[in-house]
């Protein structure tokens, strides 16, 4: 089965020991329906006596179709330490003047001196479709 897709490929010209390079191919639209991404960010629960800001934008998703997002980033450098915040969020949350929202929950990676997570959870930006 064919799917159509557009988007464009990005060259890296940073190379390795070994003189090669990478590429990044970035989608603007799946099966003909543009690609949307979310803007998220927010504040970790209080452990170990500090907490964590993070703010990241999700993985793009087609527009106008039930879809969730990956999403990834790292919080902010608090305590001596960062931790990993990944996830997927929930299905579109379509909003009364149109468009739509996502909810993400979690838990951090494990770090610090005194080895300990943090809990996560927020709203996306709203999106028009």
């Amino acid at each position: 089965m064919e799917i159509p897709c557009s988007g464009f490929i990005v060259y890296s010209s940073d190379s390795n020991l070994d003189g090669e390079h990478s590429h990044a191919l970035y989608l603007t639209s799946w099966d003909g329906r543009p690609l949307h991404r979310h803007h998220f960010s927010g504040i970790t629960s209080f452990d170990v006596g500090h907490e964590h800001r993070y703010a990241g934008t999700t993985e793009p998703a087609p527009s106008g179709v039930p879809h969730t997002h990956q999403y990834f980033t790292v919080t902010s450098f608090d305590d001596g330490h960062r931790h990993e915040i990944r996830g997927v969020t929930g299905p579109a949350i379509p909003l009364p003047e149109g468009g739509h929202y996502h909810k993400f929950h979690g838990v951090t990676t494990v770090s610090g001196e005194h080895p300990h997570a943090h809990k996560y959870r927020g709203d996306t930006s709203a999106r028009g479709d």
